[in-house]
């Protein structure tokens, strides 16, 4: 347990997927926050993981290097290294971890493990300053990205209740072979999100599925719009091209619309007043507006993550690797990354 009068000084790593990122916190002020992307895999419509790895090699230490050095820290001040274990590709999270174990070794301090997703929830204690607002205890939260989609409510720090998940496939997947569908390119779910500014959200209608309680299903949906598409484009090898943004519009608000309909539900039902919103696809407009929309309807407390939060970076990694070192929750060094 931590018991000193001057907060921790955290470095964090977060190395998971395609992007390398560094931070560093004092205690939960945000000092510096440096994030490698890497545009390699734009050109093959998806992450590469053995590409991401070796990227993530290149990246590490110059991107260490920046966080420190933004932060105006000194290695020797450090008390922490927190570095993200998993869920995340193998090959990437190899690199970040035996990254943060070497230099915890060298400096003989603790290391910290932190669990990619919880990160993402606990991304909005993180303080740039003294009136940064935080959400309080209980708040449900809706984490959504490419790998994952869930409705969760937050007891502490580490005790997240799962009040509803997809039993298929992510809403940023779902969003991702959409784009891909259309050849829109990669990230597909920002590019939909541009496009969908100029479309009409009600010229088309995909059906979602009828999936008890809280929980999601977007692989019919995804497949609905393949057919869709597939039917339209025997008629006119055009009509992606003459459609676009009113494809995109719809869509979006097919998907979106669905994760709010569950969300507020889920809401409803706890009786909690605070909602928030974390993952990749918490940086959709279409779902932020939506959540604000409701929060204002139904008078409750909304909290929605600037966009340097929403997808991976360290500092989410070091806010939750912040709050476990207050506990005293320490790595075995012998700890190995772990995928899923």
């Amino acid at each position: 347990m931590h018991t000193d009068t001057q907060p921790p000084v955290i470095l964090a790593i977060e190395s998971s997927c395609d992007d390398t990122s560094a931070a560093v916190l004092r205690g939960d002020r945000i000092l510096s926050n440096v994030i490698a992307s890497q545009k390699v895999h734009e050109q093959y419509g998806g992450v590469v993981p053995e590409l991401a790895s070796r990227a993530h090699q290149q990246n590490i230490v110059p991107v260490v290097d920046t966080a420190l050095r933004q932060a105006a820290i000194d290695r020797r001040m450090l008390s922490a290294v927190a570095f993200t274990r998993g869920p995340g590709l193998l090959g990437s999270l190899m690199v970040g971890v035996s990254f943060a174990k070497s230099m915890a070794q060298g400096l003989e301090i603790p290391l910290v493990e932190v669990n990619h997703l919880q990160a993402h929830v606990l991304s909005h204690f993180i303080k740039e300053s003294d009136e940064s607002v935080v959400p309080k205890f209980p708040f449900v939260c809706l984490l959504v990205s490419g790998g994952h989609t869930q409705i969760l409510l937050l007891h502490d720090h580490f005790h997240m209740e799962v009040l509803g998940q997809t039993i298929d496939d992510a809403a940023g997947e779902a969003l991702d072979k959409a784009a891909k569908i259309m050849d829109l390119g990669y990230p597909g779910g920002p590019i939909i999100d541009r496009m969908a500014q100029q479309g009409d959200a009600t010229a088309y209608h995909f059906a979602t599925p009828n999936i008890a309680g809280n929980d999601y299903s977007f692989s019919g949906i995804k497949t609905s719009f393949l057919y869709f598409l597939r039917d339209r484009l025997a008629e006119d090898p055009q009509y992606i091209e003459r459609h676009c943004a009113d494809l995109c519009a719809s869509i979006q608000e097919c998907i979106v619309g669905f994760l709010l309909k569950k969300l507020e539900k889920a809401v409803i039902k706890s009786g909690v007043r605070q909602v928030a919103i974390a993952g990749g696809v918490s940086a959709n407009s279409r779902l932020r507006k939506g959540l604000e929309q409701m929060g204002q309807r139904h008078g409750w407390q909304v909290f929605i993550p600037k966009f340097q939060y929403c997808t991976d970076n360290a500092a989410m990694v070091g806010i939750a690797g912040y709050f476990k070192y207050l506990n005293g929750e320490y790595a075995d060094p012998a700890l190995p990354p772990y995928a899923n």
